[in-house]
């Protein structure tokens, strides 16, 4: 198990204080160090703002670009990984419109966008404009690899490590571990006689590293600052939110949750019985104790993992499947591979059933779609990334929606 990263959460203000990077810096290498030294391997470190359209305000919202060139390059001299500028607001719909110049302006810098949240609803203009966003963030690379740094939210709340969720709320500082942890899962069902034997052993294993990753984000959080090199100075280190344990995959058969699934019995992920397996894998997440962050659910990024990239690449594994399993499990539709020529209103609809997914098991499920500029479904993708298994374009079984849900308002849709 590794830590796919340790995210710091703050305020930069606006126009951006360099002390405040400059100290998120610092903690964040102290961070790496000290879980480094208790035996965890840290793959990134990253930082996270509140939302950009409250940073910057109405008035600002085209200085986008311009502001996450200028963080960009602070974070870089600052030996920090990514950054993350938050979601998009309903309630400044210009939010949206910004955000693929601000993209195609920077190389490490994330985005999401609000379409649905417990105290607005669902808000289908919201929907229309993050599937917009996808559209065009789809043709700055030509291999639509921009969409990597962009995602639709809904029902997500701030202080999750993960990106492109990730966003801060409020004042202070804080800081979240993300984990890297599907390896956990194939192990534990490897040999295991029966599911309650393998659920054991994965609730087992998580709580021991959680132990572990608390114990030393419990240092880091009552340790003083100290004037340093920098002379930045704090009473207060930042409060620790806890671990999203939500069992990440790597592109290697023994990182995979695919794998994870048939190691349980499911002869391909995609077949029945995957169902069962999301559910059985998720429900060992909650039976584990632990202080949570984030989602702490399935992760199923198809690009992100071995098998479930080769299964989609059958056509064993479809988007309706994954969706599926996001009733029971996981964080949503993650790294799908989409044909170029996917319109926004095509996007549109299968956004909205994720958000209505969301609110009514009122549970935190984001989008991160890939249209593919020039391939056609079927078509082998040919991304160039070391996170990235190959796979082919996955096709999409939607139309454009017509009548009220063809509509711009908003609504409530309450938990079941």
């Amino acid at each position: 198990m590794k830590i796919r990263a340790i995210t710091y959460f703050c305020n930069p203000g606006y126009p951006p204080r360099e002390k405040a990077l400059r100290a998120g810096s610092e903690f964040l290498l102290r961070a790496k160090d000290t879980y480094g030294g208790a035996g965890y391997e840290v793959q990134t470190t990253r930082l996270a703002t509140i939302p950009f359209a409250q940073l910057l305000g109405e008035k600002h919202l085209d200085d986008l670009p311009r502001l996450a060139r200028e963080l960009e390059q602070l974070i870089r001299q600052a030996e920090v990984g990514y950054l993350s500028l938050g979601p998009a607001s309903p309630h400044m719909p210009r939010s949206y419109d910004v955000i693929p110049e601000a993209v195609a302006a920077t190389q490490n810098v994330f985005f999401g966008g609000v379409m649905a949240d417990r105290r607005h609803g669902l808000d289908l203009a919201a929907v229309r404009r993050c599937a917009q966003v996808i559209v065009q963030c789809g043709a700055i690379d030509p291999n639509g690899f921009a969409n990597l740094r962009f995602a639709a939210l809904a029902n997500v709340r701030a202080g999750s490590p993960f990106f492109p969720a990730a966003y801060h709320e409020g004042s202070g500082t804080a800081f979240a571990v993300a984990t890297e942890a599907a390896d956990l899962a194939v192990e534990a069902f490897k040999e295991a006689p029966n599911v309650d034997a393998g659920r054991r052993s994965l609730v087992a294993q998580m709580e021991k590293h959680a132990r572990a990753l608390t114990r030393v984000g419990r240092d880091l959080e009552r340790e003083p600052r100290t004037r340093r090199r920098t002379r930045i100075a704090s009473r207060k280190s930042p409060r620790f939110l806890g671990i999203d344990f939500s069992l990440a995959p790597f592109p290697a058969e023994s990182i995979s949750l695919g794998a994870a699934f048939e190691r349980l019995g499911v002869p391909k992920v995609g077949l029945h019985g995957s169902l069962a397996a999301a559910a059985i894998l998720t429900e060992a997440i909650d039976r584990a104790r632990f202080r949570r962050a984030g989602f702490s659910g399935l992760l199923l990024p198809v690009l992100e993992d071995a098998t479930l990239a080769a299964r989609a690449a059958e056509g064993a594994l479809t988007v309706k499947d994954l969706l599926l399993y996001s009733a029971v499990c996981g964080t949503g539709l993650d790294t799908v591979p989409l044909p170029g020529n996917t319109s926004a209103e095509q996007i549109a609809a299968v956004l909205l059933d994720l958000a209505a997914l969301a609110l009514r098991h009122d549970k935190p499920l984001t989008a991160r779609l890939m249209p593919v500029p020039n391939k056609k479904a079927g078509e082998p993708t040919g991304f160039d990334f070391d996170f990235f298994a190959n796979s082919k374009v996955m096709s999409l079984d939607s139309d454009g929606l017509q009548g009220p849900l063809g509509g711009g308002d908003s609504f409530p849709l309450r938990a079941r």
